[in-house]
């Protein structure tokens, strides 16, 4: 993406790293930050934005993104994908493996990447498979996929359940610097499940997911990553001894980063009730004691990042039964918004917390470029209007899909302005 220059003028700037909040110009040189102060003056030909009222960050950074490109662009491609991210306010996004064919060779990795940097929105960031063919049997080719950009190593969607394997790749991943990113599931304790397994599941009369399919993973997960002294990184963490378990092995100085999505945080198994497709994800909404924890979880540290899970489905395909139908919510464009409205406005996080956890936090777990607004970073930056209220309406959405169960909730916060290397990819 070519580089360019702006002034952002008097707004409130947010930057965790830097532990700075207050009003700001921002100045952008060549694609990155050149100053933060007072009465910065613009050089020529730079654009001029009047941001008084507002709050600017580091661009948000979403490190758990469906983009279905290759193979299921019916769904999503990269270009879409890109721009539902700079229309939520997320100026980098890293894309999950699991296309069709899976992203498993450095070939694939840098055609992902020379896509995004096509699209001209968000930044992409690949990640390459932890096993050929996300069959979980051999390790891909892991240093050739990080050399062509992969910057983490996941078989997302597809739970590694060889324990030999993941000690293989977390010794591998570690020489290399980058996370293994992991979908905690036990697929011998989930399999046939649907939902959630309690007392929505035996209501409905569909066939439920245990907690105990993912905190045996997540146990295992923690265990080989003590062992092997490598960063594991447990995604969409959504049970309440899951959040206790990664608490602990924290403490004992355990290298692991964790997620916490928007839909976990705020909705319940409830919410599928009327097997209501829009809302079956993997894994699934659990109960309100769950809920809670993950929250609080959340607003402790246990979990370190936000990341939204964003899996657009075609309508034809979620509008099937419950139990064929598959799982996944787009999130691009509504996470901050709910997170604004339901954890910031409730007093859960303050507001430069959750762009720590929206920001800094993905850019350090993931070794990312951004997350900051010092000297020399990338000219990534965020605008939000937390005053803005305004109704989720799919429709409206630049994803593909249109699969949420959030439409029609009335939120108050939005990015209005997202810039990427100085250049303003997303105005509304």
């Amino acid at each position: 993406m070519s580089a360019g220059s702006m002034l952002l003028k008097g707004g409130r700037v947010v930057d965790p790293s830097q532990s700075l909040d207050a009003v700001r110009d921002v100045l952008i040189v060549d694609g990155v930050v050149a100053a933060l102060g007072t009465d910065l003056s613009a050089p020529e030909g730079a654009r001029v934005v009047d941001v008084s009222g507002k709050v600017v960050t580091p661009g948000l950074i979403d490190v758990h993104v469906h983009l279905r490109e290759p193979g299921q662009e019916h769904k999503e491609t990269i270009a879409t994908g890109a721009r539902a991210a700079a229309a939520g306010g997320f100026t980098a996004v890293v894309a999950m493996p699991n296309t069709d064919p899976v992203i498993d060779s450095p070939a694939l990795v840098a055609y992902v990447a020379a896509e995004g940097a096509k699209a001209g929105a968000a930044r992409v960031y690949p990640t390459g498979a932890i096993s050929l063919g996300l069959a979980g049997e051999r390790l891909a080719p892991m240093g050739e996929m990080i050399e062509a950009g992969a910057v983490a190593i996941t078989d997302d969607g597809h739970p590694v359940m060889d324990s030999g394997l993941m000690r293989l790749a977390l010794e591998y991943a570690r020489g290399f610097g980058v996370p293994i990113a992991d979908h905690p599931e036990d697929l011998g304790l989930s399999a046939g499940g649907q939902m959630n397994e309690g007392v929505m599941s035996s209501r409905m009369g569909v066939r439920g997911k245990p907690n105990a399919s993912e905190d045996v993973h997540i146990v295992r997960d923690l265990l080989v990553a003590e062992f092997t002294r490598g960063h594991i990184h447990l995604q969409h963490v959504s049970t309440r001894f899951g959040v206790e378990a990664i608490r602990q092995a924290k403490a004992r100085g355990v290298h692991v980063t964790a997620e916490a999505s928007p839909h976990h945080l705020l909705l319940t198994d409830e919410a599928v009730e009327g097997y209501r497709t829009e809302a079956k994800m993997n894994p699934p909404l659990r109960t309100e004691a769950d809920r809670a924890a993950v929250m609080e979880g959340l607003r402790d540290g246990t979990l370190d990042v936000i990341a939204t899970d964003h899996a657009p489905h075609h309508y034809d395909e979620k509008e099937q039964a419950f139990d064929d139908a598959p799982n996944g919510i787009v999130g691009l464009e509504t996470a901050v918004g709910l997170i604004l409205t339901h954890v910031v406005g409730k007093g859960v996080l303050d507001l430069p917390t959750m762009v720590e956890r929206m920001s800094t936090q993905p850019a350090r777990a993931f070794g990312l470029p951004g997350g900051t607004l010092a000297d020399g970073a990338p000219g990534d930056v965020t605008v939000l209007d937390l005053d803005a209220s305004w109704t989720v309406d799919p429709d409206a959405f630049e994803s593909r899909s249109r699969n949420t169960p959030f439409g029609g909730w009335e939120l108050t916060g939005r990015a209005v302005m997202t810039v990427v290397g100085g250049r303003v990819v997303y105005e509304g």
